[in-house]
């Protein structure tokens, strides 16, 4: 539920056109900035435009606000299809992050939340990011930044991997992730480490099968034949190494492969062969 914007905000929102008129930035993929270019007026709101799918925000020294505009290439009829991720910087602070439409806020992400490595993700229809710098004594060592990713919606397991994580998938999400994920192996648990402070499990994997990978996760060992790689996924899904194969399915999110499905295979033979028997599979693939 959005809640109203505070008295500060609202003024800086009403601020908007005097602030945009004098502190308009632009690039194509990323931006960075520094609040020290409008010290001296302390409630100038800056416009952002981006128009790629993924890139980065980088602020120092934040003061006033930024509103970022992001404005892919693509047709703006097919916007309201996608979906906005965002990560912050591991030390990212000065600001809080904001979900913009019309006037009305909605806090995304507090200055100062330390979660590691969290993923705040939204549709793009619920608004744009506005980010508001928070009052300090000492500006000199704030740097607040994010990356960000623009993903379909149709391709994005319906946010399963960020909403519910440790979820088992259904049989009908396991058959579209092998369709459109960015990566899909046969493989087994080699090992798995858990890092507390990043609040994550690395999975290492021995592939047997390479169905498909968009990037290089799984490189081929020296013995060739098979393959080798790591797949993250959250602590809290307390994953164990497991005997026998695994169908695993997933898709690269700021540059590190997370985990979306990895039925037993033998499950995935199954479900497969029944989808096919009754022409419900979404795409061809060699299940053996």
């Amino acid at each position: 539920m959005r809640s109203a914007p505070a008295p500060g905000l609202l003024l800086l929102l009403l601020g908007l056109w005097r602030g945009a008129a004098a502190q308009y930035s632009s690039d194509l993929c990323s931006w960075k900035g520094s609040g020290l270019t409008h010290e001296s007026h302390k409630k100038d709101v800056e416009q952002v435009y981006l128009r790629c799918s993924e890139g980065s925000i980088e602020w120092m020294y934040p003061t006033g606000a930024l509103i970022v505009n992001l404005r892919p290439n693509t047709l703006s009829s097919s916007y309201k299809h996608l979906t906005v991720c965002i990560k912050p910087f591991k030390d990212s602070t000065g600001a809080n992050i904001y979900l913009e439409k019309t006037g009305e806020l909605k806090l995304l992400v507090r200055d100062g939340d330390r979660s590691p490595n969290k993923v705040y993700c939204f549709g793009y229809d619920q608004g744009g990011l506005f980010i508001e710098a928070t009052p300090q004594q000492d500006i000199s060592r704030k740097i607040t930044g994010f990356q960000y990713e623009l993903l379909n919606k149709g391709t994005a397991f319906d946010l399963h991997t960020v909403s519910a994580p440790c979820r088992p998938c259904s049989d009908t999400e396991v058959l579209l992730a092998v369709c459109t994920s960015d990566f899909v192996v046969r493989g087994s648990i080699q090992d798995v480490t858990n890092e507390a402070e990043q609040q994550e499990s690395v999975i290492h994997v021995s592939a047997n099968k390479l169905y498909r990978q968009k990037s290089k996760v799984f490189q081929p060992t020296e013995e060739g034949g098979s393959w080798w790689g790591q797949i993250k996924i959250p602590l809290e899904c307390g994953v164990r190494p497991g005997d026998g194969d695994f169908l695993f399915a997933g898709r690269m999110q700021f540059g590190e492969a997370r985990l979306g499905c990895a039925p037993r295979f033998k499950d995935f033979q199954r479900m497969y062969k029944e989808a096919k028997d009754k022409g419900l599979n979404p795409c061809e693939i060699g299940p053996d």
